[in-house]
């Protein structure tokens, strides 16, 4: 009998573990939660109990026969491992972002799930969503004529944000690697991979003073090792050129800038964090009259779906055909950064040497 779902562990029972589990157990009919682990077995007791679903160690889920796909949840220091471990027991996996904080580790976890013949997704699979699949649409039918170009360009205030969110302390914590993710996943699911990348990090104060109130810490200093500050030049393979700069130093709410310049027009996005958010269009006058157009295909995945790149990846293995948030994809988006990070110290541009396939655009129901 052909199948219609996977059983599914979940490794991580933090706050991010809601919104997935929620999502996974009421929303996506292919994925059947089982159960989950934490490194502290209470809170995975407690989370199990939330969700009706089984607490289990870590070892326990590698050792069940019954378990398909492992989800993990945890920071980036600890994904290496736990996907390591996961593939070796015969599980497909999707993880959190980045897929780990060594592109090395990636290359080998790549290798690994290729020589097992099981499938490796990751983080972010806002791009699934319907603001960037509008967009995606865009592109592709035309709309703003040839890419010539584009601008990203976000703020984040990391003085808060790291005070009570203690991961971001931690490596692959910085605002390229936590937060650049989400443009430059975006990006390259609109206009393909990168050739090459110039840029330069800073990270504003090494020691910072815990300034959220509920926290314990609050008042005292802790160590930010991570860049908070990145400015860079990014080249396609398609020879299309712009701009990335993010900027965790500053004391307002998110601001998002991502757009996408074509010879008809340009194309404004939303912050590639959430799955909605408005596109529109601002005609060239000579071309087109009018004024700025909202763009509105009717995609689905407009709220907080996270849980949908896990399904997503289901229904390819289901289907036996290539996952969109996939592991190539992944690794190059994590080769991008470790490339602006080392142009950062070399002063120079750095190749990027991988490539992936732009993903498949998304159906409508």
């Amino acid at each position: 009998m052909k199948r219609d779902s996977l059983n599914v562990g979940v490794v991580g029972c933090g706050s991010i573990s809601d919104i997935y589990l929620k999502n996974m157990i009421g929303r996506f009919k292919n994925l059947n939660v089982v159960c989950c682990c934490a490194t502290h077995y209470e809170n995975a007791v407690k989370k199990a109990e939330q969700y009706h679903i089984r607490p289990c160690t870590f070892e326990e889920m590698l050792a069940d026969p019954q378990i398909d796909m492992v989800v993990v949840l945890t920071p980036t220091p600890s994904h290496y491992q736990l996907i390591k471990d996961a593939l070796m027991a015969g599980k497909h996996v999707y993880t959190e972002k980045t897929m780990t904080g060594e592109l090395s580790q990636a290359a080998e976890l790549l290798r690994l799930a290729r020589e097992k013949g099981l499938y490796l997704g990751a983080a972010p699979d806002t791009f699934l969503g319907a603001s960037l699949q509008n967009a995606r649409k865009a592109i592709d039918d035309g709309l703003i004529g040839q890419v010539s170009g584009f601008q990203i360009s976000a703020n984040r205030d990391l003085n808060l944000l790291a005070s009570f969110a203690k991961f971001l302390r931690l490596p692959g914590g910085g605002i390229s690697y936590d937060y650049g993710v989400y443009y430059l996943t975006a990006l390259v699911s609109l206009l393909g991979p990168a050739a090459q990348v110039c840029a330069k990090f800073k990270n504003q104060s090494a020691i910072r003073t815990n300034i959220f109130p509920q926290s314990p810490e609050f008042g005292q200093t802790y160590e930010y090792p991570n860049e908070s500050q990145v400015s860079a030049i990014v080249e396609l393979r398609s020879g299309v050129m712009g701009t990335f700069c993010l900027n965790g130093d500053t004391a307002i709410d998110d601001l998002s800038v991502f757009l996408v310049y074509g010879s008809k027009g340009i194309l404004r996005l939303g912050n590639p964090n959430e799955f909605g958010g408005s596109v529109s269009f601002l005609p060239n006058r000579a071309v087109v009259s009018g004024g700025e157009q909202k763009i509105d295909h009717g995609f689905d995945f407009s709220d907080n779906c996270r849980g949908v790149g896990p399904s997503e990846m289901a229904s390819a293995i289901l289907e036996g055909r290539g996952a969109r948030a996939s592991s190539e994809l992944a690794y190059h988006i994590l080769e991008i950064i470790c490339k602006m990070e080392r142009s950062s110290e070399s002063g120079m541009f750095e190749a990027v040497d991988s490539t992936c396939r732009l993903p498949e655009p998304m159906g409508k129901s």
